[in-house]
């Protein structure tokens, strides 16, 4: 099973969902927005990729966070909290394919992953 994790709107999400579909692969589709995300999943991730890759320091949620919540953000079980409460300050896509996680997108890495 393929799944994507994003947000429909996300440039970043709709050049993976173009790339995915052009080459007919087949993928479910979870919009952590509006489906939410689970911890144990974003602790999953966490553990596999490392907090620092799994939130996305550069976006407008970040910096509109106080200085209180980007301390949390620090560390692990009060960052899961943070981004069950703001899932767009999830690094995006996540792609899980095969046991493994891709997380955002480039095409080579796809191409790589797909052997495409």
């Amino acid at each position: 099973m393929i799944t994507l994790y994003g947000i429909p709107n996300c440039d970043t999400v709709k050049k993976a969902r173009q790339w995915l579909s052009a080459q007919g692969i087949d993928y479910a589709f979870h919009d952590f927005k509006k489906q939410g995300i689970a911890a144990d999943k974003l602790a999953q991730w966490i553990d596999s990729l490392g907090l620092e890759q799994v939130i996305n320091r550069k976006g407008t949620t970040w910096r509109a966070l106080s200085e209180a919540e980007k301390a949390l953000a620090t560390i692990p079980a009060s960052a899961i909290d943070l981004l069950i409460c703001k899932p767009s300050l999830i690094k995006r896509p996540v792609l899980e394919h095969n046991g493994k996680l891709h997380l955002g997108f480039k095409e080579v890495d796809y191409q790589e992953a797909f052997g495409k």
